[in-house]
């Protein structure tokens, strides 16, 4: 091996070294926070009978189980009015599980996007983020979805 080989080495380590130490020194290993699951959920808006509420289907079709309080769920209208919760299904979410929520809804319109969203609230990480439209609706009630 040559020398200039050698002193190509060593100063690349010397520089990767100081990288790592000048990392953990100013603490930038700590901000890194946590990581965004990988998962794929699939969220549908059901139920059609005239009483006031529609049902937010939500389904876990692969990637990382989630705990269920890890989660904000959120359907806000086009008016900017928003029903939401936060943890309120099984602990453990799964592939193959699905849960169903009920919201209410001025049913007296002729249709409205709602927009789905749900965080993964320990990586700040968007998991859904979705406008369907829904027929029959003007718009979402302030208030709570609740899961069964």
């Amino acid at each position: 091996m040559s020398p200039v080989i050698g002193v190509i080495l060593m100063v690349a380590i010397t520089v990767i070294l100081a990288a790592v130490i000048g990392t953990f020194v100013l603490g930038l290993g700590d901000t890194l926070g946590d990581n965004q699951p990988t998962t794929q959920l699939d969220v549908s808006i059901e139920g059609e009978d005239g009483d006031g509420d529609r049902d937010l289907v939500i389904e876990h079709g692969g990637g990382d189980p989630i705990d269920s309080g890890t989660l904000d769920i959120i359907v806000t209208d086009e008016d900017d009015n928003e029903v939401s919760t936060s943890g309120e299904f099984s602990e453990r979410f799964s592939v193959g599980d699905v849960e169903t929520g009920d919201f209410d809804v001025d049913d007296t319109g002729n249709g409205e996007n709602l927009r789905i969203r749900i965080i993964h609230q320990p990586s700040e990480s968007i998991l859904v983020d979705r406008t369907i439209e829904v027929d029959g609706i003007d718009g979402v009630e302030n208030d709570d979805i609740t899961f069964n």
